[in-house]
């Protein structure tokens, strides 16, 4: 029997920081044998807000880097930008219009991201998103969305789409599950441990960048908040000390037992000191691959477009039949 297929994408805006690490990308590298793995670098999705062209296109090649340094196979996995494949605005139209208005109002991140814009600086594309990212995972009929927490929300509603599509059209989508990691799938800022890690955010003592160096990372985790305590406790720990602690845990593995062994009445400047040294281990050959493939733009653009060849007639067949099936001409 075949391997379910599983499929998931971040933006290429910014750089990918250790809550996208750990949240979902390592989490992609240790499940990608288990299944038929597609990850894409959503670029149609980051121009919901201006970018800057030129280094939008950097981002986007910064990013596939990245997803393989990082221990993305891409003899294994499929690794391809969003806009190569066409089926994914296709099917996104077809979505918009089965899709209610009072399905997308209730979108959280919509919300959080226009709360402070006027209306008429709010592009459409921002409030349509949601179709935009069902296309993507129903286009490949995924059965498995191994997503951050931040987006079961729109997992949540690409499952909605499928099953109305399926009830208004005929039996057409697989409805897809997600599947999260249990260690490290939320990590929040380093300045401000109530909300989640970002790349947008503004302050740079907010995030570590998988890029970073090492003086670089010692210097944020010496700044990160934690709270009044001389001393980790967990029992009263604050939000900052929680965030210090989950970020360990998952970049080590180790079991709950084993981080109160180690790390209770222990004061925070020891605990960052910890903290720091378990990040640069884990990204020091991540960022050595990533400057090779870097060096090599030709075979990295190659990856891109041989994944985008071998997946591209799946698309095809999904956007024929979707088509087919809501009375759009195919002939």
């Amino acid at each position: 029997m075949s391997k379910p297929r599983i499929f998931s994408g971040m933006q290429p805006t910014g750089t990918l920081h250790i809550g996208n690490y750990l949240g979902a990308l390592r989490n992609w590298t240790q499940i990608q044998y288990d299944y038929e793995p597609i990850f894409c670098i959503v670029d149609q999705h980051a121009i919901t807000v201006y970018q800057d062209p030129a280094e939008l296109r950097e981002a986007i090649e910064r990013t596939a880097a990245l997803y393989i340094a990082a221990g993305i196979d891409p003899d294994h996995s499929a690794v391809f930008v969003q806009s190569q494949i066409p089926g994914h605005v296709e099917l996104s139209w077809i979505f918009t219009c089965v899709t209610p208005m009072g399905w997308l109002n209730r979108m959280t991140q919509f919300k959080a991201k226009t709360a402070s814009k006027k209306e008429e600086s709010i592009g459409t594309g921002l409030y349509c998103y949601p179709s935009l990212m069902a296309a993507d995972i129903l286009l490949y009929q995924a059965k498995i969305v191994p997503v951050g927490e931040d987006q079961s929300q729109h997992l949540e509603l690409t499952r909605d789409i499928a099953e109305r599509f399926n009830h208004l059209y005929g039996d057409t989508f697989v409805v897809p599950e997600t599947k999260l990691p249990s260690v490290g799938a939320r990590v929040m800022g380093l300045d401000d441990p109530e909300q989640k890690m970002s790349k947008s955010s503004e302050n740079p003592n907010h995030a570590v960048s998988m890029l970073d160096e090492p003086k670089r990372i010692k210097k944020l985790f010496g700044r990160a908040v934690t709270d009044s305590n001389p001393a980790v406790d967990f029992e009263n720990a604050g939000a900052g000390v929680k965030n210090l602690l989950g970020i360990f845990q998952a970049f080590t593995g180790y079991t709950n037992d084993q981080m109160h062994a180690e790390f209770e009445g222990m004061r925070y400047g020891d605990l960052k000191k910890r903290v720091t040294e378990a990040t640069v281990e884990t990204l020091e050959p991540i960022q050595a691959k990533y400057a090779e493939l870097m060096d090599d733009r030709t075979s990295l653009r190659g990856v891109l477009q041989k994944s985008a060849e071998r997946i591209r007639p799946l698309s095809e067949e999904t956007v024929r039949l979707a088509k087919e099936r809501v009375g759009l001409y195919t002939g």
